[in-house]
């Protein structure tokens, strides 16, 4: 498995080219800050967290399939035992002849929980901003817009080393303390280079949303989903029984594909290496890994029915959210 460090410094070669470097294209690439985060609120009132596929019964502004006695006239089906008699449609059981039944849609109040992954493969970037950076953005912006739509907020933001759980609440004060945690979580000073503890976050970080989580929860995960084995898929599937999942799956270009053949000098911030990409077995062994991880992602949220939204360092979070989750009209 090849890994890298977080930043490309320079080429060896003057033949090959030099992707953007993220410490050259301003403030706000390698760090976010609260009034950032803060400072989006605008933006979000163009963006629609519309209601799907909600799983639980409850009350408030929100549909759930779960049928009973509501508000809200659903549809007519045929009477079975145990459905309350008062519900009978007379007219439909006369003119069938056998007894139907009407059922109402109950409106709930949504939870919504963004889970934020900020171990130490979320600290690198080739162009644009870290994906650490680009999940704090989009994590700001689902949060505003859920404000907005008066729902309740909550959120792990989790790394090797720290996490953070915060309980869905209404209301701004809630989702201002999320922001605060993001922008001050201690994976911005420290990380670590160990695969199985990454491996091991990402597990205890599913295991604790799985206590978090209630049911017909909108759970929105921010990732770049390294290191998710079987468990893990595991744990999204018995999430995705009763809530509805939306997997923000963050990658850098050069995750994707090779930089052209060259020579390029790499940095973490401390110490640097040197990356050949001459290699043509190299080259098309690479590619073909990520095609065959995001394929296996792609079939786990089909299986499930789980939504996978593509966002890129390069990519403008808003523009990408809006794309996969609609627009505020």
């Amino acid at each position: 498995m090849i890994r890298f460090p977080r930043r490309i410094q320079a080429p060896f070669s003057s033949s090959a080219s030099s992707p953007e470097s993220p410490a050259s294209t301003g403030e706000g690439v390698v760090r976010v800050t609260l009034p950032a985060l803060i400072a989006l609120h605008r933006a979000a009132e163009a963006l629609s967290l519309k209601p799907g596929r909600i799983r639980a019964l409850g009350s408030g502004d929100y549909h759930s399939p779960f049928k009973g006695r509501g508000m809200e006239f659903d549809e007519v089906r045929a009477y079975a035992q145990g459905d309350d008699v008062r519900t009978l449609d007379w007219r439909v059981t006369a003119r069938t002849g056998r007894p139907h039944t009407k059922l109402f849609r109950e409106e709930r109040e949504r939870a919504v929980l963004l889970w934020v992954d900020m171990r130490s493969a979320m600290f690198f970037a080739t162009q644009g901003a870290f994906k650490a950076v680009r999940a704090a953005q989009a994590a700001a912006l689902l949060g505003w817009s859920a404000v907005y739509q008066g729902d309740r907020l909550g959120g792990l933001v989790f790394s090797e080393k720290a996490h953070i759980e915060l309980r869905p609440k209404r209301g701004k004060p809630p989702l201002l303390h999320l922001l605060q945690q993001l922008a001050v979580h201690p994976a911005w000073l420290h990380h670590t280079s160990d695969p199985l503890a990454s491996e091991q976050a990402l597990n205890q970080a599913l295991t604790r949303l799985r206590s978090v989580a209630q049911p017909g929860s909108l759970i929105i995960l921010l990732s770049d989903f390294a290191h998710l084995n079987g468990q893990c898929s595991t744990q999204l599937a018995q999430l995705a029984r009763h809530n509805e999942l939306v997997l923000v799956d963050i990658h850098d270009p050069m995750e994707q594909e090779l930089p052209p053949p060259g020579q390029y000098r790499l940095s973490d911030g401390e110490s640097f290496m040197t990356l050949a990409t001459e290699n043509p077995q190299l080259r098309e062994r690479y590619r073909s890994r990520f095609i065959r991880q995001q394929e296996e992602l792609q079939q786990l949220c089909r299986r499930y029915k789980m939504t996978l939204l593509p966002l890129g360092t390069a990519d403008e979070p808003l523009r990408a959210l809006q794309q996969g989750l609609g627009v505020r009209r």
